[in-house]
């Protein structure tokens, strides 16, 4: 993973380096590092993108919801 990768990813999210770090349990020092003092970390692909596929559900589940709520 590249620097353009990385940034992509998480504008995708809409979160900030210090918002990721807290959602997901990682000193925020530790993700503010990746790509400039230790490379992007094999992980950070999949936690990008674990959040974006979790972001998404949330937005379908919200949708679907009040369809469902008079169902069930």
């Amino acid at each position: 993973m590249d620097k353009n990768e990385f940034q992509e990813l998480l504008s995708k999210t809409g979160l900030n380096k210090r918002e990721l770090a807290e959602l997901v349990g990682i000193p925020y020092a530790t993700v503010n590092g990746w790509g400039s003092k230790v490379p992007y970390p094999p992980y950070a692909r999949f936690l990008l993108e674990a959040v974006i596929k979790i972001q998404t559900l949330e937005k379908v589940v919200k949708a679907v919801e009040p369809i469902l709520k008079d169902k069930i």
